[in-house]
């Protein structure tokens, strides 16, 4: 039941995006097809998955016991890093036009502030191995899931005919200010869950 109630918290309550507002850029700037979202969405959660893991193990195993702590924002970012150029590598080599379409967005995970984020806040919780991955996993489903749902009002957009000082980016922050205030409906439900099982 805790999974449960991590997974909900991370997926609709606390939404690293609608939320949290950590990951903004590539959610207004790969979100205008939904092709591009998923693949995002993809790279994303293989990214914070697997820098959770390693950054998990490098805590545990590098900087606490040789009393390192101060740096591990540094060797967190280092980690996020050298994911993100593995999957650059592999989505040029065996996925050329969702590469070229992710453009200059994917070597942005980088600096996605969400990957970062999730890294930080595993380290301040001290969570086991498995809940921190966990917890990952599922912040990074929340993040996929606001990202394609945003582009599929993107996608739906484009076909109105909206006044011509919403055109653009107005009309997606005013989107994603609204889909953030849905999601607020969401609030207390984790707390909620959790009362109900005790």
């Amino acid at each position: 039941m805790k999974y449960l109630i991590i997974l909900i918290s991370a997926v609709l309550v606390n939404n690293f995006v609608l939320s949290r507002f950590l990951g903004c850029c590539p959610f207004l700037g790969v979100s205008k097809k939904t092709e591009t979202a998923l693949g995002m969405s993809g790279a994303v959660v293989f990214v914070m998955t697997v820098a959770s893991a390693v950054t998990w193990c490098i805590d545990k195993w590098l900087l606490k016991p040789y009393d390192l702590g101060f740096i591990h924002t540094l060797a967190f970012i280092l980690v996020i890093a050298a994911l993100v150029q593995f999957i650059d590598i592999v989505m040029k080599r065996f996925l050329p036009p969702l590469h070229a379409a992710l453009g200059i967005f994917l070597p942005l995970i980088t600096t996605n502030c969400a990957v970062l984020g999730v890294a930080e806040l595993n380290y301040k919780d001290g969570a086991g191995f498995f809940e921190s991955v966990f917890f990952s996993f599922v912040a990074a489903l929340g993040f996929a899931l606001a990202l394609v749902i945003f582009s599929g009002i993107r996608e739906k957009l484009e076909h109105a005919d909206p006044p011509r000082c919403f055109k653009g980016v107005a009309l997606a922050l005013v989107t994603g200010g609204l889909l953030a205030l849905a999601f607020m409906g969401f609030s207390g439900l984790d707390k909620g869950l959790e009362r109900v099982i005790q």
